[in-house]
């Protein structure tokens, strides 16, 4: 390990972020939701497990119709969660222990709860009216344009008391502010300033790129290709309500705030293609996001044709200066091992964690928390329950942590707020962390072996040629290079050594259990294949 190089490294570059959905994560004051005390509480699980950051969804004061997305004080902490002094405390407490924490902001919306949409709503006359996006109906009635929510429905909401729509690109409780004024882009940077000062170490920033809309507030072209089974928004292509150019200027003044509080972080949501993503680093003179979100491991199909490519076109998207990023689960997406199933789960942690770039875990993953079945008395999720019929809830992926076998999982002593995974007794953290083959054991295996070799954190990347549905990549700094092999199939497969090299050691599979790395290779590694839905990280070195 290069422990020189990896100082002069930015902590984000070179640290694993886990994503903490509060809401599911402890409950210590039985209400059957998570809180700030019940994440402070374990702290030690994140540090035994070996990651470096935790990045908070919404704990704001907020009325909890999109739990917490919809935010009526930027600048407080909700009563369920806790309060400022508690926050302090687990900000002091992630501090204590080398950790950083990365809160949610959400500059799109606020929620229709909070004091500035209730003075802008109050009258035309409003000081803060054109703070949020009001326009007149059309001249023969009807919404200002074609626009539709990301929830179904038209984007626009009729104010009977002031005779005007507002526009909302989510829930009607969510409404848009108009980043257009001068007064309002101040005060949402004075919010960040708040937070920056009170310690916090960066901002994962939600929905970045559809900050800003078209200043004439032109129709969203028709998408041609749009089938009943599809949401309702991709009725229409989002050409003028996302992704604007002077969006990019908000970006670049965050971070100029941003850059001025010393070695922080911003995280930009935007779900865009390769070119346009990559516009979101900004350039050397006028940085902007440091890591704009990459969720191509959510979307692309699971083989090693289109993960390779997905893979070598990424890289080749960002600029000279431009850190890659790695997401494989979250709050929104559907759980890993419910796409993949249990045994790829695991091949899909190796990948992530061995990859080029900064990987993000969400919370559960890393137990192999799998589809999880809501009743319908019981869905939260206002996406689901406004199009059931689409199969797009994101409740099964916020269910409670499992931590134990005591009654609600060691999460909660009373029914939690969703249901757990319905195989809670057997699959949760003190089964798993007691079981050198378990799926958590795994994870914390590659995150010491990503602690030990620099090649896997800052080195260079580069695809290995392999058969079969094998995806290959060598890891190289200095001394150290390191074979990754990833069998996606349910067939044993050729493994591929680079030519000219042979296997010195085994330092982890996905089929083996846990123990510590080993002084020398591995026979079975020496035959020359890859076991049905293996992964493998050897080290080499160079053919006598």
């Amino acid at each position: 390990m290069d422990h020189q190089l990896l100082n002069e490294c930015r902590w984000w570059e070179t640290g694993v972020i886990y994503q903490i959905y509060p809401r599911s994560y402890q409950d210590t004051d039985a209400d059957g939701i998570g809180d700030l005390a019940g994440i402070e509480s374990r702290l030690d699980y994140l540090v035994r497990l070996g990651v470096d950051a935790i990045w908070l969804s919404p704990i704001y004061p907020s009325p909890m119709v999109d739990f917490g997305y919809d935010v009526s004080d930027y600048c407080g902490i909700d009563p369920i969660f806790g309060d400022l002094d508690a926050f302090d405390r687990l900000l002091t407490a992630v501090h204590t222990r080398g950790l950083k924490l990365i809160l949610d902001f959400v500059p799109n919306h606020t929620s229709d709860q909070h004091p500035w949409f209730v003075e802008s709503r109050s009258s035309r006359e409003s000081s803060k009216r054109d703070w949020y996006i009001w326009r007149d109906p059309l001249p023969g009635g009807g919404p200002p344009n074609n626009w539709i929510s990301d929830f179904g429905g038209s984007s626009w909401q009729w104010d009977e008391a002031t005779g005007q729509y507002y526009l909302h690109a989510f829930l009607k409780e969510q409404p848009d502010l108009n980043w257009r004024q001068p007064e309002l882009r101040g005060a949402m940077m004075a919010v960040l300033q708040f937070w920056f000062d009170r310690g916090v170490d960066g901002f994962r920033i939600d929905v970045l790129w559809h900050v800003i809309k078209d200043a004439e507030l032109r129709d969203n072209p028709v998408n041609p290709t749009w089938t009943p089974d599809r949401t309702e928004r991709d009725r229409l292509w989002q050409v003028y309500s996302t992704d604007q150019p002077e969006a990019h200027e908000i970006a670049a003044e965050f971070r100029a705030l941003a850059d001025r509080y010393g070695d922080r972080v911003l995280i930009g949501e935007i779900s865009l293609p390769d070119d346009r993503l990559a516009r979101w680093f900004g350039t050397l003179d006028q940085p902007q996001i440091h890591l704009p979100v990459n969720f191509h491991l959510i979307e692309n199909a699971w083989n090693a044709d289109s993960l390779r490519q997905m893979i070598t076109n990424y890289a080749a998207s960002l600029p000279a200066f431009g850190w890659p990023n790695w997401v494989i689960g979250s709050h929104d997406a559907r759980r890993i091992a419910a796409r993949l199933g249990e045994a790829q789960a695991r091949v899909a942690a190796m990948l992530l964690l061995t990859l080029r770039g900064t990987p993000t875990l969400y919370q559960g993953d890393e137990i192999g928390i799998g589809e999880v079945t809501i009743p319908r008395d019981r869905v939260r999720d206002p996406q689901d329950l406004r199009q059931p019929d689409l199969g797009i809830g994101r409740d099964r992926s916020r269910t409670p942590m499992p931590w134990d076998t005591s009654e609600y999982a060691g999460f909660s002593t009373v029914d939690p707020w969703l249901p757990l995974n319905h195989d809670w007794q057997q699959r949760n953290v003190a089964a798993q962390d007691h079981d050198s083959g378990s799926l958590l054991s795994l994870y914390q295996s590659l995150l010491a072996v990503r602690r030990q070799y620099t090649a896997l954190v800052i080195g260079s990347f580069a695809i290995v040629d392999s058969v079969g549905d094998v995806l290959a990549f060598e890891r190289r700094h200095g001394d150290e290079r390191l074979l990754i092999a990833l069998n996606l199939g349910d067939q044993s497969q050729t493994l591929p050594i680079p030519k000219g090299t042979v296997i010195a050691k085994q330092l982890c599979s996905t089929i083996t259990p846990r123990t510590a790395i080993p002084r020398t290779a591995i026979p079975r590694t020496l035959e020359g294949k890859l076991a049905a839905n293996e992964g493998l990280v050897l080290q080499l070195s160079e053919q006598p």
